[in-house]
C-alpha cells in the first residue's frame, strides 16, 4: 500500500495481551501481530493480583518489533474495572488486584448501606456486579495503601502514563467503575458518601484524544522514536463496540471473548426501573455513544473446563470441544451462565454438575455434553440479554453482531442464530484491535466519526452470515427452562457446596 499510516495497538485481555501493527490506507486496515503474551494472574498472601510489571516488559518486547517502521502512534485497551494506585511521586504503591479477588465479598451490600441502591443506579446507570472498582476501594478502607495513595488509573491508563507521563483517565474505562456520573464526570458526592478519598480520581479525557509523545526510557527500550500515545477507546469492549460492521442503530451486539458483553447502543444513557430491575450498566462509548448492556459470564465457563480437563491429564483445543458439543445430544441441562457460583476460578465442570443437579434437571456427563450446556445456556441468555435491552431502550435490534474471539465459534453464532431468532453477523474477531487502530486514524485526522470508522470496518472484513432455520419447537421449550434459571438466588442453590 502506497502512502498508508501505521499505527500500533496494544491489546491486554484476561487470558492473554498481544501488540498489533495497523496498517491503514484511508480505505482499508490490515493487521499483523508482532507480539502475544500470557496474561497469568498471581496469587499471594494477601490475595489474588495481575503482573502488571511483567505485562509491562512483553508490551515494550512488542512495541520494539515495530521499531523502524514508521508507527505514527500507540494506543493501548483492557478490561474495566481493575485500576492502579499510585503515590504523589507516580510510584505504583501495589500491584493491582484481579477482579475475580474474594475481597469484594459483602461490598455491595456495605456500598447500599451508605447509599441506597436505587441512587447508586440513578447517578451511574451502572450494573451491580461484585467485581466493580467501587467495591474494590470499599474493601480497601483503612488500608495503608489507600492510604498512601494519591491517584487512580485503570490499567490502560496505568500503561499510558507509564509510556508518556502523562496520568490521566479515559472516559470509556471510567464509567466501568460505578464511580463516574452517567452524565459525565466523576461522581464526587457519591464519592464522598461511600467515605473514599476524592484526591484518586483526576482528569478525564475523551477517546481520541492525543497524550504526547513517548517518555526517553520508552523510545531508548523499543527503538519507535517520535511516535505519540493515543487514549483511545481504552475500555476493550469500548473498542470492540466502534468496530462492529453496523450500518445504522438497529442492531444488538456481543463482543465475545472471556465475557461476553450483550447489548444495543443508544445515543445517551437509559436510567429506568426496569434497567435497574433487569441490572443493566450504562458505558461510554466512542463519539459520545452508549453502550447499554449486560455481562454475560461467556466462554470463561468454558475456558475453566478446559484448565480442568488440562490437569487432569484430557488436553481439548478449541475446535475439538466445539466438533463434541456438535455431536452432543441438543435441548439438553442448561445453566445460567451469570449464576455468581461460576464467577471464581475452580473446579468448574463440578459446578455445572451440581447446579443442574440442585435445579432437577440430568447432569451433563461427556465432555461433549458439558460444552453443548454452556453454549446452549450462552445462546439462551444472549437471547433473554437482547429482548430485555431492546424494551429497556427501544431499540429493535433486526440483526446480531457478533464481534472479538467468539466470532470465531461457528457452532455458538449459529446456536445463538437459532435461539434469538434473527441473523448473526459474525465478525470481525480482532474487534477491539481494529477499533483501537481507527480510533487512532481518527486522532490523526484521516477518519471522521463512528460511521466513517465502521464503513472501513465493513470494507475490510467480511462478516459470516448464520440466518436462523425454520422455528424449532425445543427452543422454545429450551427458553422456556432458562428463564426459569435466571436469577435463582445463590441460597437455593448452595447446599451440600454447590461452589
Amino acid at each position: 500500500m502506497s502512502g498508508e499510516a501505521r499505527f500500533l495497538a496494544v491489546d491486554l485481555g484476561a487470558e492473554s495481551g498481544r501488540v498489533f501493527l495497523g496498517r491503514f490506507d484511508g480505505g482499508r486496515v490490515s493487521l499483523e501481530e508482532l507480539h502475544r503474551f500470557p496474561n497469568v494472574p498471581v496469587r499471594v498472601a494477601d490475595g489474588l493480583h495481575w503482573d502488571v510489571l511483567r505485562l509491562f516488559g512483553e508490551t515494550e518486547r512488542g512495541l520494539g518489533r515495530a521499531a523502524g517502521r514508521g508507527v505514527r502512534s500507540v494506543g493501548v485497551d483492557a478490561w474495566g474495572v481493575d485500576f492502579a494506585l499510585l503515590d504523589r511521586e507516580g510510584a505504583l504503591v501495589s500491584n493491582p488486584y484481579h477482579y475475580r479477588d474474594a475481597r469484594t465479598a459483602g461490598m455491595m451490600e456495605e456500598a447500599g448501606r451508605r447509599v441506597p441502591r436505587e441512587e447508586i443506579y440513578r447517578i451511574t446507570g451502572i450494573q451491580f456486579i461484585p467485581l466493580n472498582t467501587l467495591y474494590q476501594l470499599l474493601a480497601m478502607e483503612g488500608s495503608p495503601l489507600l492510604e498512601a495513595s494519591d491517584r487512580l488509573l485503570m490499567i490502560p491508563d496505568l500503561f499510558a502514563y507509564w509510556l508518556c507521563g502523562e496520568r490521566l483517565c479515559e472516559h470509556t474505562a471510567a464509567t466501568t467503575t460505578q464511580l463516574y456520573a452517567a452524565g459525565g464526570g466523576w461522581a464526587r458526592a457519591l464519592i464522598r458518601r461511600m467515605g473514599l478519598p476524592e484526591r484518586l480520581f483526576g482528569e478525564v479525557v475523551r477517546p481520541g484524544t492525543r497524550l504526547g509523545g513517548l517518555l526517553p526510557g520508552v523510545r531508548e527500550d523499543t527503538g519507535l522514536g517520535e511516535a505519540e500515545v493515543v487514549a483511545v477507546a481504552t475500555h476493550d469492549t469500548a473498542s470492540a463496540v466502534a468496530a462492529v460492521p453496523a450500518r445504522g442503530r438497529d442492531f444488538a451486539y456481543i463482543s465475545s471473548g472471556t465475557w461476553s458483553l450483550v447489548g444495543v447502543e443508544t445515543e445517551r444513557p437509559v436510567i429506568s426501573e426496569e434497567g435497574l430491575r433487569y441490572n443493566f450498566t450504562n458505558e461510554g462509548g466512542f463519539g459520545g455513544t452508549n453502550r447499554l448492556l449486560k455481562n454475560v459470564m461467556g466462554l470463561w465457563l468454558l475456558q475453566e473446563c478446559r484448565r480442568v480437563w488440562a490437569r487432569e491429564g484430557r488436553e481439548y483445543g478449541y475446535g475439538e470441544l466445539a466438533r463434541l458439543a456438535a455431536e452432543a445430544p441438543p435441548f439438553g441441562p442448561l445453566v445460567d451462565p451469570d449464576w455468581e457460583g461460576f464467577l471464581p476460578p475452580g473446579d468448574m465442570p463440578g459446578r455445572i454438575r451440581r447446579f443442574c443437579e440442585r435445579t432437577g434437571q440430568r447432569p451433563p456427563e461427556s465432555v461433549g455434553e458439558v460444552v453443548r450446556c454452556i453454549f446452549e445456556s450462552l445462546a439462551l441468555k444472549y437471547r433473554w440479554v437482547i429482548e430485555r435491552a431492546e424494551r429497556v431502550s427501544g431499540v429493535r435490534a433486526g440483526v446480531v453482531h457478533v464481534v472479538g474471539g467468539g466470532a470465531r465459534n461457528g457452532l455458538l453464532c449459529r446456536l445463538t442464530a437459532e435461539a434469538a431468532r434473527r441473523p448473526v453477523l459474525a465478525g470481525p474477531d480482532e474487534a477491539t484491535v481494529l477499533g483501537n487502530v481507527l480510533v487512532q486514524a481518527h486522532a490523526a485526522g484521516m477518519l471522521g466519526g463512528l460511521g466513517e470508522i465502521r464503513e472501513v470496518v465493513r470494507a475490510s472484513v467480511p462478516a459470516e452470515v448464520y440466518e436462523p432455520e425454520e422455528a424449532d419447537e425445543g427452543w422454545e421449550e429450551a427458553y422456556g427452562r432458562l428463564c426459569g434459571l435466571v436469577g435463582l438466588p445463590s441460597g437455593e442453590l448452595a447446599e451440600g457446596g454447590l461452589v
